[in-house]
């Protein structure tokens, strides 16, 4: 698809539309439930596949002695989250779970971020001509909708609520939720509990919408960019050459996708870190 077949906005909405798939019952349902982003499940499994299959190989091949380069990098992601972990972390048993949940974490939603540096109509054309639908809806970032840093972050919040009562025991996790933070005082127990259910939640959503925020401007910046290769038509003809407006989005391109590297392994690093950040918080008594 290019951007001469639309306006700029029917462009980059139609890059912003999942393909979804609805159930021909939902109108006999009270809650619609029926719209399931396809292509955010596919690409999540698939960027899960191909980090899964990274790491089952490096495990497979790692010897001692001189490692190789590839094991060797390896050795070192995995150092550089057990000390991420070890900071925040002080069980040592503990660690031995939360620390590979953190690096399967990390370079899984590494490479979900990195779907966003292809080409921005490469995978929606190619769907498009295998579909037969030249209007067919795809999106390739799945950090970018906002499903997936969601469900991950109350996948950890649901962790939390475990290691707050393997800790503490739920006797003492329920006492924690009632006397804290203002004291054991039986007309500030609600207060309290308010406060701890917010605390929660607004934990939840800050962890998710920070990843989706980052990704899904991202996403936004690339469609713009893309713009400017294919409106070359279009400002042609007001003398515009082809040539610069091409040369334009090359370097805009490329500029935006080295800086984007950046904010793809930051925001990985910072979903990870606070994922150790909350289940330590777990760990602690007040």
């Amino acid at each position: 698809m290019s951007g001469t077949e639309m306006t700029p906005g029917e462009y980059i909405s139609h890059h912003l539309i999942n393909l979804t798939q609805k159930s021909p019952d939902v109108q006999s349902k009270l809650v619609d439930f029926s719209f399931v982003n396809i292509d955010t499940l596919f690409f999540s499994i698939l960027t899960g596949v191909i980090a899964f299959s990274i790491l089952l190989i490096a495990a497979r091949k790692m010897q001692s002695g001189v490692p190789g380069r590839f094991q060797a990098a390896i050795e070192l992601l995995i150092e550089f989250v057990d000390d991420s972990c070890k900071e925040l972390i002080h069980n040592e048993k503990s660690r031995k779970m939360i620390a590979p949940l953190g690096l399967t974490i990390f370079v899984w939603i590494i490479f979900m971020n990195t779907m966003d540096l292809l080409p921005v109509d490469l995978l929606p054309k190619i769907w498009q001509n295998l579909s037969g639908d030249h209007h067919a809806y795809l999106r390739v970032v799945p950090t970018a909708d906002l499903n997936t840093p969601m469900a991950m972050a109350i996948s950890v919040l649901f962790l939390c609520i475990v290691y707050n009562i393997k800790i503490k025991g739920f006797g003492g996790w329920m006492h924690e939720l009632f006397s804290v933070p203002f004291g054991n005082k039986i007309w500030l127990f609600i207060p309290n509990l308010v406060m701890n259910i917010i605390e929660f939640l607004s934990k939840t959503l800050s962890h998710g919408m920070r990843l989706f925020g980052n990704m899904y401007a991202g996403e936004i910046v690339f469609i713009v960019i893309a713009l400017l290769g294919g409106t070359w038509g279009v400002a042609g003809a007001a003398g515009i050459s082809d040539i610069v407006l091409i040369t334009l989005q090359l370097i805009a391109g490329l500029a935006w996708a080295i800086f984007h590297i950046l904010v793809i392994a930051l925001q990985a690093y910072l979903f990870m870190v606070l994922t150790f950040v909350y289940l330590g918080q777990a760990h602690d008594s007040h």
